[in-house]
């Protein structure tokens, strides 16, 4: 294998093509080659001007534009051209802009102002209106770019790769070229699979004079007895060009509405052939861009969260059409990629794991591991095998390398991708900027002479071995999605078309149970305090039944050991009350026989773990949900620094993360009242509506909605804690579009189940907003990202340890985030974050706008539950 590369080959160009319906037709979207590109010559400044229109809808598109510096290089540049008539910019990032007119002017922002002789950068973009005819008279520092245009190869263009049609009715697509041809087209649409109910009734043969580029329609038609379900392909062809396929299928629509219209245009924007967003597999990146650096320290990892979105978005598209493949499709990519392939021969319930004691600083680390240990018994490892038959966890792990990027591979092939792999290792203030990126299956093939194992526990031997980390959040939603497609589908008379997902959801939550589990079973109960002192559990004395932060299982290469832990620490925007109800009562009560029973328990402790949680009326922040709790304090059992206690759990005000706080963010609000919203509505449980009408008057006084704007908090404060002055308050402000999605399905569901207008408006006021921030790719918002001059923080590796990454970064004591991970300097964006960093992080952050997966699905989705309760 080749380590000598820094950075990882390009990703290909082909993405994943769905085989099943998709959206509505409605507006021409795509992404095209540059539509006009001087190329470059010899002059002073400007070596070329590229001018790319990167995607197209109906009346809008967004571009972006790439200098060439001439022979003296730029330091600072100006830039005008005339657009066509009608073309005009609606809002730009990275340049200071005007229009006037026809005539646009434009200029660096600083950071972006310097362009060696020669060489080429994208300097700024635009979302615009009107033609996307490239412009004309373009000019750099005064100086014309008067060089001749590289020509542009035309392609076959389709509006829709999916259209969704009633019986009886029509439906249409446009299609067209992307760039003026040479000569006249005919373009031919002709079903070549599929069912013979549908058909091309209009346009199947179009004619293109040369040089037109004005779309056309082309209508398919469905028989009025066709089926809910039937399915045929259309081949869009014309000689000399790849040819396009269209999936049209048969649904009961009825009529369509406004927000079903925005849910399956973004439907389509998700998952459509060659999906930004989607690996060839099918499985969702975290986000578009690949440099983004939060949970995922890189956009093209994803997380089991962004699986459990797959399911939302496909099961939301089957309430809407009818067409349940693609909900049963993201439990076949999910089994697939997801959830591990590791049945170890042994396993032993009464000896589940060995203890390693966290610690608050990644200095401390590595970690020794206390064979002697005292740790209680599993109570569910036994009962789990009885009822499947395996050792296999049925659980999905928590992050995945999409693109294999760092180059692990799988159990060190070095090439499978997806990839499975992680990063948090080192307890409660390790932040992303501080962790050392491994793989799950430790080959020793990278890192040290141990791979990277005693980077994180101290061991007299080491032995190769797969590690594994569910996050319950994102199982349980899992969970929460297949309630709802039950519903749905039932609705439909469809419940058998998603039976085999159904049972995959249920089984899920028979394993999820772990995560109600103290880490080393240790009896919950008050004073747990030394590992040796704290009592060991039996039975299900060592279960909170709660939804922790993780749990976790491995086992050695060689078969002879294998361990499980649960997880001690508690944060309130995990729990999933829905799941609790779903798993109990609501029809996926799972086949072990004591499942039900627990997630009875679950769901009502944690109703009252939320109302313990939530701030009392009459102090600052009334209704907010505080942070959670633990009986692992310090995740080494120590003396804990809060008098307040729910049932052998100490209040932590931020559970498990510490850099930043885990309960700062406002989305962790939103994620966990999304299910009590839900299921007040559902049930009208007085413990849910009285926490949720609390929360909905709290957040909505701390917000701000119209129809064409919104901002809501952002990060919060907390003081005091449950019993004893708990407070919270806004720190600043946020338009986080994942979150407001999330927010408008609240005020939805509170509206739904307490009929209150204001909440309704609210959430339509919310959905407006966020429509009109759809830029083509997805719903998304400028963020200045001021952390990222973190990329040169410190990532600690003991004093002597050396090791290395696949593309040959070297681990050793000193080394940067950035050095670790050499390959993301390749990264689009890269130069605003090193401009940042050279100039010490002082002036302006670097501004991106990103596209992240679960931001896309949580608006989606905010479309579809306001239609389905309201329209």
């Amino acid at each position: 294998m080749e380590t000598d590369n820094l950075a990882p080959p390009r990703r290909r160009g082909r993405r994943w093509r769905r085989t099943a319906a998709v959206t509505l037709p409605l507006a021409l979207v795509g992404t095209f080659a540059a539509v006009a590109a001087p190329s470059a010559f010899a002059a002073q400044y400007c070596g070329g001007v590229q001018y790319n229109v990167v995607s197209s809808w109906g009346s809008g598109f967004q571009a972006n534009v790439v200098l060439t510096a001439g022979t003296a290089g730029l330091n600072g540049w100006d830039l005008e051209w005339d657009f066509p008539a009608g073309t005009t910019v609606q809002n730009a990032w990275n340049v200071g802009w005007s229009q006037s007119g026809t005539h646009f002017t434009g200029a660096d922002v600083g950071w972006n102002g310097t362009i060696a002789a020669g060489q080429s950068r994208e300097v700024f973009g635009f979302i615009g209106a009107g033609p996307t005819t490239a412009p004309t008279g373009i000019s750099v520092n005064g100086e014309s770019c008067s060089g001749s245009e590289e020509p542009v190869e035309p392609e076959l263009e389709v509006s829709r790769a999916n259209v969704v049609v009633d019986a009886g009715a029509t439906a249409s697509v446009d299609v067209g070229f992307s760039a003026a041809t040479t000569a006249a087209s005919t373009v031919t649409t002709t079903r070549t699979s599929g069912s013979t109910d549908l058909t091309v009734s209009q346009g199947a043969s179009l004619s293109f004079a040369a040089g037109d580029t004005n779309t056309k329609p082309v209508t398919f038609a469905a028989a009025s007895g066709a089926e809910a379900g039937e399915t045929a392909t259309f081949t869009v062809s014309s000689p000399g060009y790849s040819p396009l396929q269209v999936v049209v299928t048969v649904a009961d629509l009825g009529e369509v509405t406004q927000n079903e219209e925005r849910f399956l245009e973004m439907y389509d924007q998700l998952t459509g052939a060659d999906s930004p967003y989607l690996h060839e597999t099918g499985v969702p990146y975290h986000s578009v861009e690949e440099l983004i650096v939060e949970a995922p320290d890189y956009g093209h990892e994803t997380t089991s969260e962004a699986l459990s979105y797959l399911h939302w978005l496909e099961a939301a598209y089957g309430q809407v059409t009818g067409d349940w493949s693609g909900y049963n499709e993201s439990w076949d990519i999910t089994e697939q990629y997801a959830i591990p392939d590791l049945n170890p021969s042994a396993y032993n319930p009464s000896s589940p794991a060995s203890y390693a004691p966290e610690s608050g600083s990644v200095t401390d680390y590595p970690t020794q591991l206390d064979f002697n240990a005292s740790v209680g018994v599993d109570p569910l490892g036994q009962e789990l095998r009885n009822t499947y038959g395996s050792n296999q966890v049925y659980g999905m792990h928590w992050i995945l390398d999409v693109d294999n990027a760092y180059g692990f591979g799988e159990c060190g092939d070095g090439t499978t991708e997806p990839a499975y792999m992680n990063t948090f290792q080192r307890g409660s203030q390790e932040s992303t900027w501080e962790t050392v990126a491994h793989p799950s299956c430790e080959t020793f093939d990278f890192g040290g002479d141990n791979g990277y194992l005693d980077l994180f526990v101290g061991d007299s031997q080491y032995s190769q071995q797969e590690r594994y980390t569910d996050a319950p959040d994102a199982d349980a939603r899992a969970v929460q999605v297949a309630w709802m497609a039950q519903q749905w589908a039932a609705e439909q008379g469809q419940s058998a078309a998603i039976s085999g997902s159904l049972d995959n959801a249920s089984k899920m939550g028979d394993y999820l149970r772990y995560s109600f589990a103290d880490k080393y079973f240790k009896q919950i109960a008050g004073d747990c305090i030394g590992i040796n002192a704290c009592p060991d559990g039996t039975g299900k004395s060592s279960f909170h039944y709660l939804l922790s932060w993780y749990y976790s299982w491995g086992a050695g290469a060689n078969g002879d050991w294998s361990f499980r832990i649960g997880g001690s620490g508690v944060h309130q925007g995990y729990q999933n009350v829905m799941a609790a109800y779903a798993l109990s009562e609501g029809g996926l009560q799972p086949n072990s026989p004591t499942a039900d029973d627990d997630w009875a328990i679950s769901l009502d402790q944690q109703l009252e773990f939320l109302e313990w949680l939530q701030v009392p009326q009459g102090s600052p922040g009334a209704g907010a949900i505080a942070g959670g709790g633990t009986n692992n304090w310090g995740g080494n059992y120590g003396n804990p620094t809060t008098n307040a206690e729910f049932e052998g759990l100490y209040y932590d005000e931020q559970p498990v993360w510490h850099d930043p706080p885990s309960n700062r963010w406002f989305g962790f609000q939103v994620w966990g009242m999304d299910r009590v919203a839900q299921y007040c509505m559902e049930t009208d449980d007085a413990r849910a509506c009285n926490l949720l009408n609390e929360w909905v008057a709290w957040a909505l006084s701390e917000s701000d909605i119209s129809a064409t704007d919104y901002s809501l908090p952002g990060d919060l404060d907390w003081n005091g804690e449950p019993g004893a002055g708990l407070s919270a308050s806004v720190l600043n402000m946020s338009k986080d579009p994942g979150v407001a999605g999330a927010f408008a399905k609240i005020l939805s569901y509170h509206a739904a189940a307490s009929g209150s207008t204001a909440s309704q408006t609210a959430a339509s006021n919310l959905l407006d907003a966020l429509w009109a921030a759809n830029d083509g790719v997805g719903v998304t918002q400028t963020e200045a990202r001021a952390d990222y001059c973190r990329f040169g923080d410190e990532v600690y590796i003991p004093e002597g340890w050396t090791g290395t990454m696949p593309n040959g970064d070297v681990l050793e004591n000193g080394v940067t985030f950035i050095e670790t991970r050499s390959f993301m300097t390749e990264f689009e964006g890269w130069d605003q974050v090193e401009a940042y960093i050279d100039g010490g992080c002082t002036g302006p952050a670097p501004e991106f706008n990103y596209h992240r997966y679960w931001h896309q699905v949580e608006v989606a989705t905010a479309f579809q539950t306001y239609a389905a309760l309201f329209e």
